[in-house]
C-alpha cells in the first residue's frame, strides 16, 4: 500500500499474573478458598496487558511503525513489561518512572466461577500528558490513546487532562484515537462524569472505539441496565438491537464531534459510522491518499467465524490494532474493517494476544477465498 505512516499508541499497560488452579469446577469460593487453607496451584502465567502491550505491538506486528507510551516504574515488573515490548522492537519510548509502581493484575480463574481479579494500578494513575514525548508524537500520522477509566489522573476533574492532551495533540494535526474501558459503578471510576467527558474530548477525537457495554454504561446507564435484565445472564450483544439499541449511541457520538466511531459489539462484529466529507476530506489531507469512501460511512460489520476459540483476551485491542494499521496503510474503509474482524478472529484462535496474528496478505487471501462470516 502507501508509505508506511508512523504512529504512537499510549495509555495503560500492566502485568497480568495468571496462577493456573485445577481441579474440578466448583459453585462456591468457600468450597476451594478459605482461611488456613492450602490450595494447590499449577503453572503461573506472567505476560503483558492493556492498551499499550496489546494494541500497541499487535500494530507492530502488522507492519506499523510504531513507538509505545505507557509509564511503568522502575521495579521488577517494569522490566518484564519492557522486555516483552522490546522483542517486539517498540519498547523505546515507555516511561519510567523513579516514583510510581508499575500497575499489575493477579486473575484467579477458579473453575466454575466467574474469574476474580486484585488490580493495582499503580503508574497507570498518575500518568499525565507531561510524560509524553511530544516531539515523536508531532512525527506521527495517528495517536491512540487507551483504556481512561481505569487510570485516575483521566477521569478525575472530569477528564480535564484527557480533553486537554487531546485538544493539544489535535491541534498538531495528528490524527487522534480513543478506546476505552468498562468502569464499575460503584468505583470512583463509576461515578465520573462520563457524559460530560466523552461530549468534550470527542470533538478533538477522529477515531472514537469503544465497546457497546462501555458506551451504554457511560451515556445511558438506566438502558445498560434495562438490557442487562433483559438479557437474562447471558452476553447483552445476544439481545441488542442494532436500530434501537447500538446506533443511536453511534449517532450520538458522531454528533458530539467523532470523526468515525466502531463500536465492538463482541462476537457478533462491528457497528461503524463515520461523518461527513470535511471528515474524508481531511483524512485525505492528513494520509495523502484518497478517502472519499469515508465520508457519511454506515453499517455492521459482521465477525468471521474462527477455526477454534481459544480465548477471547485482547480481541478488542487487536481489531483495533487492525482496523488503524490497515487506515494507516491506505485500505478502503470496507477493507479495514474487513482485516479488523479477521485479526480479531485469528486472535481469539489462541490462548495469548499475539501469536495467533497474521499479516494482511494472508487475511486478505482467506477472504476473498470466502472466509465464512457470523450469521
Amino acid at each position: 500500500m502507501g508509505e508506511k505512516k508512523k504512529a504512537v499508541v499510549a495509555g495503560h499497560v500492566c502485568v497480568d499474573i495468571t496462577p493456573e488452579i485445577p481441579g474440578m469446577p466448583v459453585s462456591s469460593l468457600h468450597e476451594i478458598m478459605a482461611p488456613g487453607k492450602l490450595i494447590t496451584a499449577g503453572n503461573i502465567t506472567i505476560s503483558t496487558g492493556g492498551t499499550v502491550a496489546n494494541t500497541g505491538a499487535a500494530m507492530k506486528i502488522l507492519g506499523t511503525n510504531v513507538a509505545l507510551m505507557g509509564k511503568v516504574g522502575r521495579d521488577d515488573f517494569g522490566d518484564i513489561v519492557c522486555r516483552v515490548l522490546r522483542e517486539y522492537g517498540c519498547e523505546d519510548a515507555m516511561i519510567r518512572s523513579e516514583q510510581a509502581a508499575t500497575s499489575y493484575s493477579i486473575i484467579l480463574a477458579i473453575p466454575g466461577i466467574d474469574r476474580m481479579i486484585f488490580h493495582n494500578p499503580g503508574a497507570n494513575d498518575v500518568f499525565r500528558p507531561e510524560d509524553l514525548d511530544m516531539d515523536k508524537i508531532a512525527e506521527a500520522a495517528l495517536f491512540h490513546f487507551g483504556y481512561p477509566p481505569i487510570m485516575k489522573s483521566m477521569y478525575e476533574n472530569d477528564g480535564a487532562e484527557l480533553v486537554r492532551m487531546f485538544r493539544g495533540i489535535s491541534d498538531m494535526g495528528v490524527l487522534t484515537s480513543l478506546d476505552m474501558a468498562m468502569v464499575q459503578e460503584e468505583t470512583e471510576a463509576g461515578c465520573a462524569d462520563w457524559e460530560r467527558i466523552i461530549r468534550d474530548v470527542l470533538p478533538y477525537t477522529d477515531f472514537f472505539l469503544p465497546s457497546v457495554e462501555e458506551l451504554l454504561m457511560m451515556l445511558d446507564r438506566e438502558k445498560y441496565h434495562r438490557i442487562l435484565e433483559r438479557s437474562g445472564g447471558r452476553d447483552i450483544t445476544e439481545v441488542l438491537s442494532l436500530e434501537e439499541d447500538v446506533k443511536p449511541l453511534a449517532e450520538r457520538c458522531i454528533a458530539m464531534g467523532a470523526g468515525c466511531v466502531l463500536i465492538k459489539c463482541g462476537a457478533p462484529g462491528l457497528f461503524y459510522k463515520t461523518a461527513g466529507e470535511t471528515f474524508a476530506e481531511m483524512l485525505t489531507q492528513r494520509l495523502g491518499h484518497d478517502c472519499g469512501d469515508w465520508a457519511g460511512a454506515e453499517g455492521f460489520e459482521k465477525s468471521y467465524v474462527p477455526g477454534k476459540i481459544r480465548s477471547g483476551v485482547g480481541a478488542g485491542d487487536t481489531t483495533i490494532a487492525a482496523f488503524l494499521s490497515a487506515m494507516l496503510a491506505g485500505y478502503p474503509l470496507r477493507r479495514c474493517l474487513q482485516l479488523a474482524t479477521a485479526t480479531g478472529a485469528s486472535c481469539v484462535e489462541t490462548y495469548d494476544v499475539l501469536s495467533g496474528l497474521k499479516c494482511f496478505a494472508e487475511l486478505e487471501q482467506r477472504i476473498d477465498k470466502g472466509w465464512e462470516k457470523n450469521k
